[in-house]
């Protein structure tokens, strides 16, 4: 790809984007040395304006981000870096450098979904569920709406909150399982806005 480096001084703009949540990570700078290093290694990496050179996430915390792919903007003066982030992104702790935005708990809910799906089924419930099949796993769903329901008819604010809570976790599960996520269903809640 053939980018516009002069435009703004030898240095193109990266936003960072979790390739699995799509939660934006942070925002740094790319030289073209940096774009290649970044694609030989598999590791972004960054140019540093306050260091005036390289700069490869996580290469003192540990906390890098793995690259998955580079998009240019229409311009070509800015990219969207998908990656992979190995730790908290932000040098203050926190999964981005954003903070918690709107839907950043289903995005971290997703998250560990995704990463329990890889884990023994002897320790992780997630990953026993998900390995119950399809079938099992809309039971499930289906359960925990049936006591959310209940808990809206009676007393205990809480307990609805709680209810839906584990509906939501199991609805999430089941999604993965199916190829989806929670940011489907909201793009077409969304699109039924637009069309409602």
């Amino acid at each position: 790809m053939t980018l516009d480096f002069a435009k703004q001084g030898g240095l193109i703009p990266a936003i960072v984007q979790d390739a699995d949540t799509g939660r934006v990570l942070m925002l740094g700078y790319m030289d073209d040395a940096a774009l290649e290093t970044t694609r030989a290694t598999s590791r972004v990496t960054f140019f540093s304006r306050r260091r005036g050179a390289l700069w490869t996430k996580g290469e003192t915390s540990g906390n890098a981000l793995v690259l998955v792919s580079i998009h240019a903007d229409c311009d070509r003066d800015a990219l969207l870096v998908r990656a992979r982030p190995l730790g908290p992104t932000c040098h203050t702790g926190a999964a981005s450098c954003f903070g918690e935005v709107p839907g950043g708990a289903f995005d971290a809910l997703e998250a560990v979904i995704a990463q329990r799906a890889t884990a023994s089924p002897e320790e992780s419930y997630t990953a026993r569920l998900l390995q119950s099949g399809v079938a099992r796993m809309a039971q499930k769903v289906g359960e925990e709406g049936v006591e959310t329901a209940i808990a809206a008819m009676g007393d205990r604010e809480d307990a609805l909150v709680e209810e839906a809570a584990d509906l939501l976790f199991h609805l999430a599960v089941l999604l993965h399982a199916k190829g989806k996520s929670l940011r489907d269903v909201e793009a077409t809640l969304a699109a039924r806005g637009r069309s409602g």
